[in-house]
């Protein structure tokens, strides 16, 4: 005789997680050692940056009785484990400090310019994927043949060429000979007023208000570091589609297809490309974490407004809070990315929705 179901063990049951939000808890749950190991990184690698952030901040007129009442003021003058603590402290209250260079809250001023690196990353990564994607899977199906040196030559280019120079060399063409770009100097021309606020995207906030013209002026300004961006980015991109089209189309699935009496284009998109796009995901996502970061020429060239120049001036005058603000949020974007990531192979692979 069968035993009686356990009713304890069915509630269980049926309060069982979705095998995609237990992959996802997991990866939050793997994440968090992870982000407070940045946390104290960060926090020592700053507290030995040269200069003592206090004689700045007071002037070089200042005497040591002056400096030292700063040093008080700004928490320094206490051991580190103490520093250490109060900056936990604060953290747990959303709180990254005030800027000594600028005196505005860390915060603030990551979120205000978060949006501009935000935009031209983010346009950079649509440009580059645009072409990458298909100009790798065209050197896959034709090896050998023009598209294929083009494909090579492509990404040899975007690997050696310095994005400073890519961006000096595009400004002295389309603007300096040919007059075709603004001049490259922010996210907008003085002739435009900055849009009202809703996304922080100067192009999107433009049209969602009808301002056509301001928008027209963003993309305007917006095209030479998005070009200079996408040059760097595309490189990776096309040689991890090329490569992992090569062995898609080497595989034994793929003779299986073909030998079944499949068109090309069926074999192509249809098997190979669905199988090629895992490892494509995942490097656009780290070539997504990288550049958000590491941006920073392209912003000094262009004397773009955003978070990678903002770590560089905090680096300069070796402000604390400023830096331990930047290192964090972009801890923060690069787990959330990875569990996007984590999220769109659930979609696309099916290995990894019973996992």
């Amino acid at each position: 005789m069968a035993a009686a179901p356990d009713p304890a063990a069915q509630a269980g049951r049926g309060f069982a997680l979705p095998p995609r939000l237990r992959l996802v808890l997991k990866r939050v749950a793997l994440a968090l050692p992870a982000l407070f190991g940045v946390i104290v990184v960060s926090f020592l690698l700053t507290r030995a940056l040269p200069g003592d952030p206090a004689a700045y901040f007071a002037g070089p007129a200042a005497d040591e009785a002056s400096i030292a009442q700063i040093r008080a003021a700004l928490g320094l003058d206490k051991s580190l484990p103490e520093q250490f603590l109060v900056y936990l402290g604060d953290l747990m209250r959303l709180d990254l400090g005030r800027s000594i260079s600028t005196g505005q809250p860390v915060a603030e001023e990551l979120a205000r310019r978060l949006p501009a690196s935000l935009e031209l990353t983010l346009t950079a990564l649509t440009l580059s994927t645009l072409i990458a994607v298909p100009l790798g899977i065209a050197a896959a199906a034709r090896q050998g043949t023009w598209v294929d040196h083009a494909c090579r030559a492509l990404v040899t280019a975007g690997v050696s060429l310095p994005t400073f120079f890519t961006g000096i060399a595009l400004v002295y063409v389309f603007y300096y000979h040919l007059g075709w770009a603004p001049s490259p100097l922010g996210r907008l021309d003085f002739l435009y007023l900055p849009p009202e606020p809703v996304t922080g995207f100067y192009v999107i906030d433009a049209a969602l208000a009808g301002d056509w013209e301001t928008m027209r002026g963003a993309l305007a300004q917006l095209a030479l570091p998005a070009v200079t961006l996408a040059l760097f980015t595309l490189a990776p991109l096309a040689r991890m589609a090329r490569a992992a089209m090569l062995e898609a189309l080497s595989s034994d699935y793929v003779r299986t297809a073909r030998a079944a009496g499949l068109t090309p284009g069926k074999v192509l998109f249809g098997v190979a490309f669905s199988n090629a796009m895992l490892p494509v995901v995942t490097t656009l996502g780290m070539v997504f974490s990288f550049t958000l970061g590491a941006n920073v020429l392209v912003e000094k060239v262009f004397a773009w407004p955003g978070i990678g120049s903002y770590a560089v001036e905090a680096l300069v005058v070796s402000d604390y809070a400023a830096v331990q603000g930047f290192v964090l949020a972009m801890a923060v974007l690069f787990v959330l990315l990875n569990l996007l990531i984590d999220v769109i192979y659930t979609l696309i692979d099916p290995r990894t929705r019973s996992a």
